[in-house]
This record gives C-alpha cells, sequence and structure tokens, in this order.
C-alpha cells in the first residue's frame, strides 16, 4: 500500500493531539538485506575493518525535533565507521558546529558518538542508511529505503522543516511525501511550503567537494541555518 505524506501526517498529528505518543520510528536492522550491492560492500568492509560499525546507521535526534535534516548516505570513514550520522568526516565538521551556533546542539563535538554531543529540536537521518561503493547509491537502493524516511516523518509530531542536503536527499524526500518534483526544484536556500504545511529547505550538502570547490561556502550554510532557527522560532 503506498503511504502519502498526507497520510502519515494526519495520522502523525492525531495522536499527538489526543496526547497518544507517535508511532515508534522503525530502523532497518544491522543485517538488512534489502539492497545486494549495499550488502556486500558491508561485508567487504567488515572483514577490512572489524572494529567499526559497517551496518546501516540509525537516526540520530528526539522524534519530536521541528527539524528534520536529511543527508544521502554515510560516509565510510564517518559515520559507517563510528554509528553516527555525519561523524568522523569533513561534512560533521562544518554541520555540527552549524547547528551549535544556531541553537540545535549542544555539548562539544569530537568526531565520536560518545563525545556528549546532543540535538536540541532536531533530527538528522539519511536518505540511504548503508553507505554505498564510492559514496554514490543507486536509484534500487534509495528506493529500497525510502520505507525508513517515510517511517521517520510520520514517527515526528511536531515536525516543522525538512532541510534536503542535496539534490538526492530533496527528490527522495518528495517521492516520499509523494510530491512532483518538478513543482519544487532544487535551489540552494530555496523553502517550499508544501501541501500540508510543512517546509522543505535546500542546501548544497557539506562535503568536501562542495566547500573546496566554493560551491558551497560557510557563509551560505549558515544562511540556510539563519533562515530555519527564524522560521522554527517564529
Amino acid at each position: 500500500m503506498k503511504i502519502t505524506r498526507m497520510n502519515t501526517t494526519t495520522l502523525s498529528s492525531r495522536r499527538y493531539n489526543a496526547g497518544i505518543p507517535p508511532v515508534t520510528i522503525d530502523q532497518p536492522g544491522r543485517d538488512c538485506p534489502k539492497c545486494p550491492r549495499l550488502v556486500a560492500f558491508r561485508e567487504e568492509n567488515r572483514e577490512n575493518w572489524p572494529d567499526w560499525h559497517n551496518g546501516p546507521v540509525e537516526s540520530f535526534g528526539g522524534d519530536d525535533a521541528a527539524l528534520l535534516i536529511v543527508g544521502l548516505a554515510p560516509g565510510l570513514r564517518g559515520a559507517n565507521r563510528t554509528s553516527r550520522p555525519f561523524t568522523g568526516d569533513y561534512a560533521g565538521q562544518l554541520l555540527y558546529p552549524t547547528l551549535q551556533k544556531f541553537g540545535f546542539a549542544d555539548g562539544d563535538y569530537d568526531e565520536s558518538p560518545d563525545d556528549g554531543l546532543n540535538l536540541v529540536g532536531c533530527r538528522i537521518t539519511n536518505a540511504v542508511r548503508c553507505v554505498p561503493p564510492q559514496n554514490k547509491p543507486v536509484g534500487a537502493e534509495i528506493n529500497a529505503c525510502r520505507p525508513f524516511l517515510i517511517d521517520e516523518i510520520a514517527g515526528m509530531p511536531q515536525l516543522r522543516i525538512i532541510l534536503a542536503l542535496g539534490t538526492v536527499s530533496h527528490g527522495s524526500i518528495l517521492r516520499t511525501l509523494g510530491l512532483r518534483a518538478a513543482a519544487y526544484p532544487f535551489s540552494h536556500c530555496a523553502f517550499h511550503t508544501l501541501p500540508d504545511g510543512i517546509v522543505l529547505a535546500d542546501s548544497y550538502h557539506c562535503s568536501r567537494y562542495n566547500t573546496n570547490t566554493g560551491r558551497l561556502t560557510e557563509a551560505m550554510f549558515h544562511d540556510v541555518f539563519r533562515e530555519i532557527a527564524s522560521r522554527v522560532r517564529a
């Protein structure tokens, strides 16, 4: 059965307004078998680096958050190693200090899941939960992981803004919500109000490539979060 954004939002909001806890957000099991290519890469990584996480990466942050950040997929030496989204790679070095600057995180970020960092009103996940070869998931893998993103959104009753990091995440979110991508074109620092009132925000991904090439600067990234903070706290 196809689950649309309107159905998941309505269910979640009704449960929240009635004082009923939201549906428990499902996470893929450690040996999720959905994507053969990713399973093979996972097993290879487990042989090469047995002390790493090497499994699907769970979301980080509370399900009562108003902001959901959706990245592309775990990095090989980042979340795939440490088990926490954007932790231990260059993207996290930009993302987490930015979250701290705008009040969406507190504590110290030390590139480790036990560094004591906490998210405040924010949750982070990925469109694809397992690390893909060359950091490039294929369409079938994005589709296979979409039920987990559907569950994320349905299980967040206070969700107001979804931030897409990059065009792939942007497209996956729209397909998850049953919306046409052509109606909501990706553009850095764009804010799209969706039919149910949730806002889809866009940013270039905070990857080393984007920052090294100047496609994304720290100031540009801060512009996105400055607007998000303004909207969330209005």
